[in-house]
């Protein structure tokens, strides 16, 4: 059986998998002019109005969005601190986690996707997640076509109070880290060449659309729904910790675990990388208010405080445990909290943000050691155990701590069944979409590419046998 003229079941050559990728950027551009025959909502809105009355261009004169330099500067250092989560943070937290021969993978697998889904994002990303297509019924869950290549995007370009390009390379920066977060699962035994295509086909399949379900505006199903996502606690975390959980099972265990010994071959590295995720996290948290105001200042404050709850947690339930805080463990609860909270970090007070991260310290503990231990999945730098466990964490009782009476900050909160209700029904749907797409794609690149290197180079490491250079030259 042959899929692009090319046997199934065999690896693709390097050559190979550019003339794929080649093809199907041609025939993104082939079909181009299709999707500049369809104007740009904001271009289009002008023209529904014929003939106004003398009234309406003073009314829409007043309504029109201005541009704010101080929240465009908060903006503009927002992204940069998102970035800064992914290269460096991320890469080395992962990086000092992994062993010494695959350090290097890591870093670069951070920093490939860094550059690759930037192009993803602005080639289609973008325009699935945040364009507005004229049909309801694909505006519910697709943002369409219409902003593919940022059409329609000037220098004058405004969302909100700052700069549409701004807001562009924000949502961006999320693109980036949400694919990033999933290499923990399978790390130290995944191919590069797959790790890139899964992470191309699951941001367009799977992250964009979420985003868009969520954030997308009115018409939006989970928008519609009144479900509350602050900055990505669904988009985000669930989505990549069910990605992760399913990716850990089907590449299949690390050579060795669970009887190997495979701790963390530098944990100063580990600590340095956690210290700037949780830096970085105020751009994303309090970024995510897109304006340089109180609501900012909320969830930068609830941000730190569910942290410190979470890393303390988690430090004293290992001291009890095994005799000893580790550092290990202290970083690992903070980004629990971090996670845990960024759903609720526009609507939660500060009682609410010690409960979140109270609660995401304990939760995620137990999910990172005796539920992995007990269902036997090599989730390799507990991507799910933390990413997806504390997301939905955060993200169900976002729909309890966004109540005024418990220092909530919604103000049109509906009460607790029907927001949970709203919360429940976007965190299932997100788990069964992600889950049920992410399995379909990894089999899909397994066929094209295959998942997982051999067993040689497995042991030799994946820095030389991938990159043909070493993490470490000591020599």
């Amino acid at each position: 059986m042959r899929l692009f003229g090319l046997k199934l079941g065999t690896t693709l050559t390097g050559g190979a998998l550019v003339a794929v990728l080649l093809v199907m950027m041609m025939t993104i551009a082939t079909a181009l002019p299709a999707f500049a025959q369809d104007p740009p909502a904001e271009e289009a809105a002008p023209t529904a109005e014929a003939a106004p009355s003398e009234e309406a261009p003073a009314e829409e004169e007043a309504a029109a969005p201005t541009l704010d330099t101080g929240d465009t500067a908060w903006m503009l250092t927002s992204m940069c601190l998102v970035l800064f989560m992914t290269i460096p943070g991320l890469s080395l937290f992962y990086g000092g986690l992994v062993r010494t021969k695959n350090v290097l993978s890591v870093l670069v697998q951070c920093f490939a996707l860094t550059a690759l889904m930037t192009l993803v994002w602005v080639v289609v990303g973008y325009s699935i997640a945040f364009g507005v297509p004229e049909n309801p019924a694909i505006h519910k869950y697709f943002g369409g076509f219409s902003r593919v290549l940022l059409a329609g995007l000037t220098s004058e370009s405004l969302t909100m109070t700052i700069p549409e390009s701004v807001f562009i390379t924000f949502q961006c920066t999320f693109a980036i880290i949400t694919p990033a977060l999933i290499v923990g699962a399978f790390a130290e035994r995944m191919k590069f060449s797959a790790v890139m295509l899964f992470s191309v086909l699951w941001s367009i399949l799977v992250y964009c659309p979420i985003a868009h379900m969520v954030w997308g505006g009115d018409g939006a199903w989970f928008w519609d729904l009144g479900a509350l996502d602050f900055a990505g606690g669904t988009v985000v975390h669930i989505n990549a910790g069910v990605a992760a959980l399913v990716g850990c099972i089907v590449v299949g265990k690390r050579k060795g675990y669970p009887t190997t010994p495979m701790a963390p071959h530098n944990m100063t590295m580990a600590v340095t990388g956690a210290g700037m995720l949780w830096v970085g996290w105020f751009g994303f948290n309090a970024g995510s208010a897109v304006a340089a105001n109180g609501l900012a200042g909320m969830a930068m404050l609830v941000t730190h405080i569910a942290t410190a709850a979470a890393a303390i947690t988690w430090m004293l339930i290992e001291w009890m445990k095994h005799g000893k805080p580790s550092a290990l463990g202290i970083i690992t609860g903070a980004v629990a909290g971090l996670v845990a909270i960024t759903p609720a970090a526009g609507t939660a007070g500060p009682m609410g943000a010690l409960a979140i991260g109270f609660a995401s310290g304990v939760i995620c503990f137990f999910g990172a050691t005796t539920l992995k231990k007990a269902l036997g999945y090599d989730d390799a730098l507990d991507a799910f155990g933390v990413h997806g466990i504390g997301g939905l964490v955060g993200a169900l009782l976002t729909g309890v701590f966004a109540n005024p009476a418990l220092g909530g900050t919604f103000a049109d909160y509906p009460g607790l069944v029907p927001q949970m209700t709203s919360q429940v029904i976007t965190c299932v749907v997100t788990i069964v979409y992600c889950g049920v797409v992410s399995f379909i794609l990894y089999k899909i690149v397994d066929v094209i590419v295959g998942l997982r290197v051999d067993e040689a180079a497995e042991t030799e490491g994946l820095d030389v046998t991938s990159h043909n250079e070493a993490g470490y030259n000591l020599s």
